[in-house]
């Protein structure tokens, strides 16, 4: 008599992993997820391991994670997984400030962002 299993969001052939508090602009993470979009994920983690951009470590620690809940969870296979999917949201952005010149203050925002990458497994071509 338990409780009712929660339905999948995603496909069977789909797996994601999102990552919350980022410390950087959704711009610029933009550009890193835009950088893996589409791609087969042992090349997408290659680009990520050799970008110059500081967040993406952090993308490339959420990209293996997609994986493994893709393997583990899913019983998917690694070799034919794609980066179907990442996108990224606002989360908080933290208001501090600093006085200027003539009384005045100067606003500097602290945003954060997040990021969800989604998985999917395609069938090999022959």
């Amino acid at each position: 008599m338990g409780k009712e299993q929660n339905p999948r969001r995603v496909a069977d052939n789909e797996a994601f992993a999102k990552t919350k508090m980022l410390r950087t602009s959704p711009q610029k993470l933009n550009l890193v997820a835009a950088l893996i979009r589409g791609k087969k994920v042992d090349k997408a983690l290659a680009d990520l391991t050799f970008s110059h951009k500081r967040i993406a470590g952090d993308v490339k620690k959420c990209l293996q994670s997609a994986i493994a809940n893709a393997e583990n969870n899913h019983n998917l296979d690694v070799d034919n997984l794609i980066v179907a999917e990442a996108w990224v949201g606002k989360n908080l952005v933290m208001k501090r400030g600093r006085p200027r010149a003539r009384g005045r203050y100067g606003k500097i925002m602290k945003p954060f962002s997040e990021i969800t990458i989604k998985v999917r497994q395609v069938e090999e071509r022959a």
